[in-house]
């Protein structure tokens, strides 16, 4: 008897999610037929079952955001779901999260994390460079550097990050390059406009702009910097991590730095 249940189990054929399947799932879980939510999403019944049965290619993102604008009306869709339907879709979703947005989704179990790592330097930052959370000691590393604050305009704009950093000219460049390539991660170069027309006006971050470079920061950089007291360097090293935001994938970074060894 047990063979042949182990049998039948391994016969199932498990298959990766789909949009159709998701977007089936969620329409019968509200009990809404499919010519109620084609009506309801501007779409004819023959198209939506297609999409239910994976015989359409991709959905476009207009598609997408009024089939989610009726669910979300018949019943409230979480963001895990609403998020999945992009994914599957291939898209992102278009609005940019303010800093203020993501500032609140940082959770007191996330800012208790940052105060285990003290003594040495943790925080949080968007891929705009803003610092969204950051330890005590933060604040003794970046002088000046305030929650909310965007690193970019005090890496270049503050002269305290000229006296911290020793490094200074390797965190620019380093850190120009991060900017290119979360952009291009997120292929949302509009919502990067108006920072990138702050950053112009600092003509050091011009040229480190035009040079094109990108990085993923797949290896901890390595920077020294001088203590508050303009005595003792110490070389550091940053780990940084996409933090997987329920909300808004592939905005929300964390850092850590640590002492590198001798």
């Amino acid at each position: 008897m047990v063979g042949t249940t182990s049998g039948r189990m391994a016969e199932v054929l498990l298959l990766p999610p789909t949009f159709g399947e998701l977007l089936r799932r969620l329409r019968q879980g509200r009990g809404v037929s499919r010519e109620k939510l084609a009506v309801g999403a501007g779409m004819s019944v023959s198209y939506l079952t297609h999409l239910e049965r994976g015989e359409r290619g991709r959905p476009t993102r207009a598609v997408v955001e009024n089939l989610v604008r009726c669910l979300d009306g018949i019943r409230e869709l979480p963001c895990p779901d609403r998020r999945h339907l992009f994914d599957l879709a291939g898209i992102r979703e278009a609005d940019a999260p303010s800093v203020e947005r993501l500032r609140t989704e940082t959770t007191a179990d996330m800012r208790h994390g940052l105060a285990l790592r003290l003594p040495h330097a943790a925080g949080y930052f968007d891929a705009r460079w803003y610092l969204l959370a950051g330890n005590a000691a933060v604040g003794a590393l970046f002088p000046g550097l305030r929650e909310g604050d965007n690193i970019l305009h005090w890496l270049f704009g503050d002269e305290r990050a000229r006296r911290a950093l020793l490094d200074w000219d390797r965190a620019a460049a380093l850190s120009v390059a991060g900017l290119r390539g979360r952009i291009g991660r997120l292929r949302a170069g509009e919502h990067f406009a108006g920072l990138l027309a702050e950053l112009g006006r600092y003509p050091e971050f011009r040229v480190l702009w035009g040079r094109g470079e990108v990085t993923y920061f797949h290896e901890p950089p390595r920077l020294r910097f001088r203590d508050a007291d303009g005595g003792s360097v110490r070389a550091l090293d940053f780990h940084i991590y996409d933090v997987d935001s329920g909300s808004y994938p592939g905005w929300v970074h964390f850092f850590g730095a640590g002492p590198a060894p001798e």
